[in-house]
């Protein structure tokens, strides 16, 4: 596993270790010192990619203010006078989501690109860098934010349509199971008018509630406690009629205890998943994540394309209400040790352990 912490400013005292930090552009560094070449008569940042300057015109500084203090002047490459690449990145991103939040309708990324002044590849690249999602599911999981609100205060399905930025009709329809889990009308009732099945079993792990709409499996629980899995699946779908499970439907749930049993097996029935385009993103990986092996939450939000978001990632994981079926137990601290875990670390432990010998 990579370095998941920035270096203490302790480990670039001397000049060989600053040195030593120039010539590898360790990012790190960025902020702790900075360096001036006197040959050029500019002064870098440690991590600036311009073209290796000799030892001996070489000198660090503290700070910027002492560089300038000296004569030297910003490299024009590495901007050491100006906020760090990544915090400018980020403002220029965190411009182009509140372009897209007050739009009426979502903005082509052409539009979006220029409004920040990037060129439309590398807008792209340095959004989904940032947040781990490109601009369209960001636009499309605003959208669907806005469908959800307007549902809640419209005075009709149609006001809420108009104000999400719908302009057709069909096209609402058409994408609004996906976007809530049920038809428009139902969602704001209140999930009124949809069922949802379901059934309680018993598994190694303790009881387990598995959960069904239209779409497909939206719940997977575990708990010592019967009643509070029931009590939780109310709290999800307040308005919804749940229906007890029929004969058909504890098939599903005996396929579901299977997969808990040996996760090795997989599950290959249809998830009806919701959440945030983001933490969709984060669901998706985990599920790519093989049964036996495990990833930090550092890894984790490398591979979501949000290094720094092991936070981010986290909450995602907490957030996943499909046991086992979405792995979240596969994500260990980095340091391997475990942790964290929605139906409790005792049960992650023995999933783990379950899968290392299968």
């Amino acid at each position: 596993m990579g370095k998941t912490a920035k270096h203490s400013s302790a480990a670039y005292q001397s000049e060989a270790q600053r040195w030593a930090a120039v010539q590898q552009r360790d990012g790190a560094a960025d902020g702790i010192f900075w360096y001036s070449v006197r040959s050029t008569g500019v002064y870098c940042r440690p991590s600036c990619g311009a073209r290796p300057a000799l030892r001996q015109n070489v000198a660090f500084h503290s700070s910027r203010e002492d560089a300038e203090a000296a004569g030297f002047r910003p490299c024009l490459r590495c901007k050491p006078d100006q906020p760090p690449l990544a915090e400018r990145q980020a403002a220029l991103v965190a411009q182009a989501c509140r372009l897209i939040e007050q739009a009426e309708t979502p903005p082509e990324l052409d539009v979006l690109a220029a409004a920040v002044g990037l060129s439309r590849f590398h807008f792209h690249r340095i959004f989904k860098a940032v947040t781990g999602i490109t601009p369209k599911a960001y636009a499309s999981a605003e959208r669907a934010r806005r469908v959800q609100q307007e549902l809640g205060v419209a005075a009709s399905v149609t006001d809420a349509m108009y104000a999400a930025g719908y302009n057709s009709s069909g096209r609402f329809y058409a994408q609004s199971p996906a976007v809530l889990g049920m038809t428009p009308g139902a969602y704001r009732a209140g999930g009124r008018g949809s069922q949802i099945r379901f059934a309680i079993a018993q598994c190694s792990l303790g009881a387990i509630l598995v959960a069904s709409t239209e779409q497909g499996i939206c719940a997977i629980l575990i708990d010592d406690d019967p009643d509070f899995l029931l009590r939780d699946l109310q709290d999800r779908f307040p308005a919804a009629e749940l229906l007890g499970a029929d004969a058909d439907y504890e098939q599903v749930v005996a396929r579901v205890v299977g997969m808990v049993e040996q996760p090795s097996l997989g599950l290959d029935l249809p998830l009806d998943v919701r959440g945030t385009a983001f933490q969709q993103r984060v669901w998706q990986v985990l599920r790519e994540i093989p049964a036996g092996r495990t990833v930090s939450y550092a890894e984790l939000a490398q591979r979501v394309g949000l290094p720094r978001g092991a936070r981010a990632v986290a909450s995602a994981c907490a957030a996943n209400a499909l046991a086992v079926a979405i792995p979240c137990h596969r994500v260990v601290r980095n340091d391997g040790s475990i942790s964290g875990y929605r139906w409790g670390v005792e049960r992650k432990a023995q999933l783990l352990e379950r899968e290392a010998q299968q």
